[in-house]
């Protein structure tokens, strides 16, 4: 039977791959976890075979725990877990040591397999991560991506701005000032050439960070 750990900051999420999970005899939760920090202390614990990882969490959140977890733990394989599948979250997990990824929209099926893969010691890419990757590489989009630079800490703070969160609220969910939210907001308009968040918000959802429409 494989071990999984599952970690992501919802418990809605975390509840229905549990359920899903569960539905088979091939695999048993070993654990849930709402942040890298703590994905951490259970990896080292309960040594699961496999660890099902958010990408964006408060704290510590996935790419940093994936980093620690491919260096401290290599029996324990990552798949990373996210509601986006654009650039750059595939490539900088990748780099951070995970060895799957799959969106969080993905059947049983895909999920079941991919686990098994991992499992394996063999890498897994969702089916629809695979064809968007190919398409952007193809049309050159994926080395023009703006945010592969950015770091984790600047993502998270990028991604809770462009859906609309407030300062306040940024600053209490990823534990840090207010002024260094307003700092990093600053920083990203640096580095991605934007003056307000309305511009942030425009440049996520050219480059399929978002869903929607900019017009």
């Amino acid at each position: 039977m494989i071990q999984v750990l599952v970690v992501d900051d919802h418990e809605l999420v975390r509840t229905g791959f549990r359920r899903i999970l569960e539905s088979s005899d091939e695999f048993e939760v070993a654990g849930e976890a709402s942040n890298g920090e703590d994905a951490l202390k259970l990896v080292a614990s309960l040594s699961p075979s496999v660890v099902l990882m958010d990408v964006l969490m408060p704290g510590m959140g996935g790419i940093a725990a994936t980093g620690h977890i491919s260096r401290t733990f290599p029996d324990t394989k990552v798949i990373a877990l996210s509601v986006q599948f654009a650039s750059p979250f595939p490539s900088q997990m990748s780099e951070a040591g995970a060895l799957g990824y799959l969106t969080k929209g993905c059947s049983a099926e895909e999920l079941f397999e991919a686990i098994r893969t991992v499992n394996r010691g063999q890498p897994y890419i969702a089916t629809e991560l695979a064809r968007s990757l190919s398409m952007a590489i193809l049309s050159g989009k994926e080395e023009s991506a703006p945010f592969l630079d950015l770091t984790q800490r600047e993502l998270q703070v990028l991604m809770m701005i462009v859906q609309g969160v407030k300062t306040q609220d940024i600053a209490d969910n990823l534990f840090l000032s207010p002024k260094t939210v307003s700092t990093y907001r600053y920083r990203l308009y640096g580095k991605l050439g934007v003056k307000t968040d309305v511009d942030l918000t425009h440049l996520a959802i050219r480059h399929g960070m978002l869903g929607g429409s900019p017009d």
